[in-house]
């Protein structure tokens, strides 16, 4: 098992119809954006999510929460609580969650910067999104 700071990260942008996924490493602070899951009403196929554990092997786990702007919670919020659960469930990593208020705003900047409109596809949004959460996570847990 890997010590704190040397851990393979997945994190997740949960979305009801798409799910942004990218793999960080503690240890250089980054991550990686992989392809999004499609889904139904927020349900992967869990297949799918079963081959991303069983390739990266993360020792951890973190699912953005999408909150209103004022920190309040909404719908997705609690769908998104119910998904990091699953995960803790299904694949017995720990799972944390990140405020993930902005991420999509600033995956679409980002993306914008490095190639114009031809970059804002969906997929490539969320997953960017995904690096962001884990970004900001990362940031939290290390300063």
């Amino acid at each position: 098992m890997a010590k704190n700071g040397q851990r393979t990260v997945l994190s997740f942008d949960f979305g009801t119809k798409s799910i942004g996924v990218a793999v960080g490493q503690e240890i250089t602070g980054t991550a990686s954006p992989l392809n999004a899951l499609k889904a139904v009403d927020g349900i992967p196929d869990w297949n799918v999510v079963a081959a991303l554990f069983a390739e990266w092997s993360p020792q951890l786990a973190v699912v953005g929460l999408p909150l209103n702007m004022d920190g309040s919670k909404q719908e997705v919020t609690f769908a998104a609580q119910k998904f990091a659960n699953r995960l803790n469930a299904k694949y017995r990593v720990p799972v944390e969650t990140c405020d993930e208020r902005l991420t999509t705003v600033d995956a679409k900047a980002r993306l914008f910067e490095l190639g114009g409109y031809k970059k804002l596809d969906k997929q490539k949004v969320d997953s960017v999104s995904a690096c962001l959460i884990f970004e900001s996570w990362f940031e939290k847990s290390f300063d």
